[in-house]
């Protein structure tokens, strides 16, 4: 059978079966509590697992193994900041999350920092809702694209009927399910990752050792073969440059301090402070094992295919697995892959729906109304939003989506983690403060990007400064307002 006809039935199958889930876990939601936050009864294995697929889906697959390909030891930088700050996250961020949603009963991200900073929660829960839900809902459109350019480069389908094909796949258990089916094709999406990202490396070994005719038989022999710079931590360069290259790396350490708030979500979902830990330890020992398993893949590709074997670097992954196994099972591990970059949509979408749903059309609602109500809303506004964001994805030039997805993760991520910090950390940080770092932090990033410096300085490092700068200025310069803050009663 043609492999490229096993790809597609495996994808159907698997697919199906994902959405067959999504949808059973969706007849358990009965509020839209259940619907925005899975109620905060997340056994700490689920949110674990979720979290992780989440945060890394394709980035792991196949962005990461990618740049090792390309860079060679390089990347252990990137890899470094990566699953440090995921470590921290875990550690020092997620049971505390955990413990202030339970105490402030908070169904959204916005809604928890509105809370705590109840002076002025109505401005942050209305500034912070808006920028979550216009990035995000770019970032939604930049899925819908990915995974149309994905489906065009496997099964040479049109791009703007495989946009429509991913939209298909994700948005029926999204709208049912919420929060609670999401969460739950995640864990699916973890466990076939962590598989890919284990048996992928020790069978790429392997086979590498038994080839004597590829580019080299072992990883540092490949590395050393390609050329000094991709043997060496610094690619070879020297000085400042060097330095820049390894603070560039290292700069995603500061977008998982507690400030991406598809991951955070994830936090304060878990059922109670036992289940945290259970929690901590699976998300850590997830990550150690996945970011390893894909720097080795990319390795791996440089033994078999050479240093300038393939043409898009990101495709390592998928041609690693299908050198080293038979199509059958190779058509399952790179079903896992693309369908976990395609089900990324979900949790974006779910964010973003919550978010304007509970925080800007929920206030406006003068009327009160009943559970079921609610419920039917949150559906309506998620089915409203996916249907958008596909319209835009359709119409929108795609260097513009993306050019705004670009922003999420300093402006967004190193934004809110500056606020979160200082929210759990600093008693003296008041809501006007936090404000004021949310709307600083976001317009810094947007200029700098503008501006063209990100190709010299990343934003990732210097807008987490920036905000923690102007936070930590305007609590001391500012007096907080006169009402207090619930945190403080």
């Amino acid at each position: 059978m043609d492999y490229q006809l096993q790809l597609l039935i495996v994808m159907i199958s698997y697919m199906s079966l994902l959405i067959l889930w999504g949808l059973y876990q969706g007849r358990k939601v009965k509020s839209s509590e259940d619907y925005a936050i899975a109620g905060r009864n997340l056994p700490g294995w689920v949110a674990a697992l979720s979290e992780r697929a989440t945060g890394e889906s394709s980035w792991a697959l196949l962005g990461l193994p990618g740049a090792a390909y390309a860079t060679g030891l390089l990347e252990i930088w990137t890899a470094i900041g990566c699953v440090a700050g995921i470590i921290f996250a875990w550690i020092v961020l997620a049971w505390r999350l955990r413990d202030e949603a339970e105490k402030y009963k908070i169904s959204t991200f916005t809604e928890y920092l509105a809370k705590r900073h109840g002076e002025v929660g109505k401005w942050i829960r209305i500034v912070g809702s808006f920028t979550i839900v216009f990035f995000f809902f770019f970032y939604v459109g930049a899925q819908f694209l990915g995974g149309g350019k994905t489906l065009h480069t496997m099964f040479d389908i049109d791009p703007k009927m495989g946009m429509l094909i991913t939209a298909a796949m994700i948005v029926p258990y999204t709208i049912y399910g919420g929060f609670r089916s999401v969460v739950y094709t995640d864990v699916i999406q973890a466990i076939v990752m962590i598989i890919t990202l284990i048996v992928g490396p020790i069978m790429g070994y392997i086979y590498i050792s038994d080839h004597p005719e590829l580019f080299a038989q072992t990883i540092s022999g490949a590395l050393q073969k390609a050329g000094p710079e991709y043997n060496s931590l610094i690619g070879g360069l020297k000085g400042f440059g060097a330095g820049i290259v390894i603070m560039s790396g290292f700069s995603w350490f500061f977008g998982y301090l507690g400030g991406q708030p598809q991951l955070s979500m994830r936090f304060m979902a878990i059922k109670n402070t036992r289940q945290a830990k259970q929690a901590r330890n699976i998300g850590i020992l997830w990550t150690v094992i996945a970011y390893i398993g894909a720097l080795c893949l990319g390795w791996i590709g440089i033994a078999i295919f050479g240093p300038t074997g393939l043409e898009d670097r990101e495709f390592v992954m998928p041609a690693v697995i299908l050198e080293i196994f038979p199509p059958f099972i190779a058509a399952i591990l790179i079903t896992g892959a693309i369908a976990a970059m395609i089900s990324t949509a979900d949790s974006l979408l779910i964010l973003s729906a919550t978010e304007l749903s509970e925080n800007l059309i929920k206030p406006i609602s003068k009327k009160e109304i009943s559970p079921k109500t609610k419920l039917i809303r949150s559906r309506v506004v998620t089915a409203l939003l996916a249907v958008i964001a596909l319209f835009l994805a359709y119409i929108s030039p795609s260097d513009l989506i993306f050019t705004l997805v670009s922003y999420v993760w300093a402006g967004i991520g190193g934004t809110f983690s500056v606020v979160i910090l200082m929210t759990l950390f600093w008693k003296r940080f008041h809501g006007k403060a936090a404000l004021i770092t949310i709307i600083s932090g976001m317009l810094f990033t947007i200029i700098w990007i503008s501006s063209g410096m990100e190709e010299h300085i990343t934003s990732r490092i210097l807008t987490f400064f920036v905000a923690l700068t102007i936070a930590l200025i305007s609590t001391l310069a500012i007096p907080p307002a006169k009402t207090i803050s619930q945190h403080n009663n």
